[in-house]
């Protein structure tokens, strides 16, 4: 490789924003390098799409290779969530949402998902080296150099007039530039693995994901999510303190049997992958941008797995930033902060409102109340489907004020 190679834009990342962003920026004529530090196929948590995932990736040219291929891939159909505590069933269909848009998305594997849009957006004219790692970042007058170093420990520089930053939980500009501070969510555990999961139940819908409540601690839930081949995803999330010293398998396994309805349904699941854990996942930042960088997705913040917003953030902050990146490249002033920071922020902390609202039962009380309102519930719906940044819904633009009044009345 030549001692210094020159893009217009570098894409730290090739998970769903790396490869949605890049992809929007190719179509524009810009000569775009994803470097990726993994091999793709890979295992990746963050399996239930939301459907405002759809429309991102459709303008990007993504969405109908995911229709293609689901079948061969085992992406299941959802059309919404499903809600389990003890005894109580209550479900929500994302199709019935006050926001305009899709109503329906996946359930993917993610391995298998992130290589297949991946392999798309290099079709589309995208480069992707994988098993390339930024070790390093210097910004310069009118451009930034990455130091990158590939599988074979050989280092080599790149230049570019911007880079993104989408590798995920890996946060490297953030670690690189001394970015990160603490979240302010407390710090929690996941355990999880996939499984043949047997489910026999004729009134289980696998067209929705369940999140179950523990039977006893409210601040403890699971998750199950059903692929269409008879697969699924299944994970237990609380404060590292409610988890005991057995092997992350053990951990999951007792768990899963200490809700009733959840052992009965999984009573013939067989596991088919490895148990794995991860802690203090919820992440923040000073900024989400630079002179010559911005962040996005879970580089920037990443809040809790409860409501699937990972990815839908993920794909938000690359949709929302490209046409900006396309316009500073063609000579423009931008305000990065005006134009990118300040309302994809606004989208998250009306996401990090209902995360809140759910550790203290503030939202729970919601979602379990008997006789809810049919237009509020459609409000609802919209933002557990991904609208949270429709802000002619009133539980988007007052969403803390607007919990607050509607948790009062269903614990009245």
């Amino acid at each position: 490789m030549n001692n210094l190679e020159q893009y217009d834009v570098v894409v730290i990342g090739a998970g769903p924003s790396g490869a949605l962003v890049s992809s929007l920026l190719v179509q524009k004529g810009w000569k775009v390098l994803v470097l990726e530090q993994q091999v793709f196929p890979r295992f990746s948590i963050g399996e239930s799409l939301l459907p405002q995932c759809m429309e991102y990736l459709a303008d990007a040219g993504l969405v109908n290779t995911i229709h293609e291929h689901a079948d061969e891939l085992g992406f299941q159909f959802k059309d919404g969530a499903a809600f389990h505590r003890n005894g109580q069933n209550t479900a929500i269909n994302f199709t019935e949402k006050f926001s305009p848009g899709p109503g329906t998305t996946f359930q993917v594997k993610r391995a298998n998902f992130d290589k297949l849009i991946a392999d798309r957006a290099q079709h589309q004219g995208v480069e992707i080296r994988y098993q390339h790692s930024v070790i390093g970042f210097t910004d310069e007058a009118a451009s930034a150099t990455l130091q990158v170093q590939n599988n074979k420990k050989q280092t080599y520089d790149v230049r570019a007039k911007f880079v993104l930053d989408a590798s995920g939980f890996g946060r490297v500009l953030p670690k690189l530039l001394n970015l990160e501070k603490p979240s302010t969510f407390p710090v929690r555990s996941a355990y999880f693995s996939h499984f043949n999961d047997g489910i026999t139940d004729e009134m289980f819908d696998r067209n929705k994901i369940l999140i179950t409540v523990h039977p006893k601690f409210n601040d403890v839930w699971y998750w199950l999510i059903p692929f269409s081949d008879g697969t699924s995803s299944i994970g237990v999330v609380a404060k590292q303190a409610r988890f005991n010293k057995s092997s992350e398998a053990d951990t999951l396994k007792q768990f899963i049997e200490q809700d009733p309805y959840l052992k009965k349904l999984l009573a013939n699941r067989v596991p088919i992958t490895q148990a794995r854990s991860i802690s203090g996942y919820s992440a923040n930042v000073c900024t989400l941008h630079g002179k010559h960088f911005a962040l996005l997705g879970n580089a920037g913040e990443f809040l809790d797995p409860v409501f699937s917003s990972g990815v839908t953030i993920a794909l938000k902050s690359a949709h929302l930033i490209a046409p900006f990146i396309d316009d500073y490249l063609n000579g423009e002033v931008i305000d990065f902060e005006e134009c990118y920071a300040e309302p994809l922020q606004a989208g998250v902390d009306c996401f990090k409102t209902f995360v809140k609202g759910w550790y203290d039962t503030r939202f729970q009380d919601v979602i379990f109340y008997s006789e809810q309102n049919s237009q509020v519930r459609e409000m609802i719906s919209a933002i557990l489907a991904g609208y949270a940044w429709d802000k002619n819904n009133p539980f988007v633009a007052q969403s803390e004020r607007r919990l607050n009044v509607l948790a009062q009345l269903c614990q009245n």
